[in-house]
């Protein structure tokens, strides 16, 4: 397994336990999303490099144009909770109040 290959998979796996452990802020989560997308950008991109075919190429551009698209999404919903709530506290997050 190359340098390359272990630090792709630790950040990957860094960032899951992080989303499953530290769940007190939505910030916090979003960041750990975001680095499991970035983690994933990087292995996609390391994949296509080495099978070397040209219809995969367009497969990482696409991953993070998602991601992206996720980011903002994730940044709304955090600024929306935010006034509504006071705080971006993930245990005042709940869906049955109204």
């Amino acid at each position: 397994m190359s340098p390359l290959h272990l630090s792709f998979y630790s950040a990957f796996i860094l960032s899951g336990l992080g989303l499953a452990f530290h769940r007190t802020h939505l910030v916090s989560a979003l960041l750990c999303l975001e680095s499991m997308m970035l983690s994933m950008f990087v292995g996609l991109t390391m994949w296509s490099i080495e099978s070397q075919t040209p219809s995969f190429t367009a497969v990482p551009i696409i991953v993070l144009t998602f991601s992206a698209c996720e980011a903002g999404t994730g940044l709304a919903i955090l600024v929306a909770s935010t006034r509504t709530h006071g705080s971006d506290h993930l245990h005042n997050l709940n869906l049955l109040q109204c």
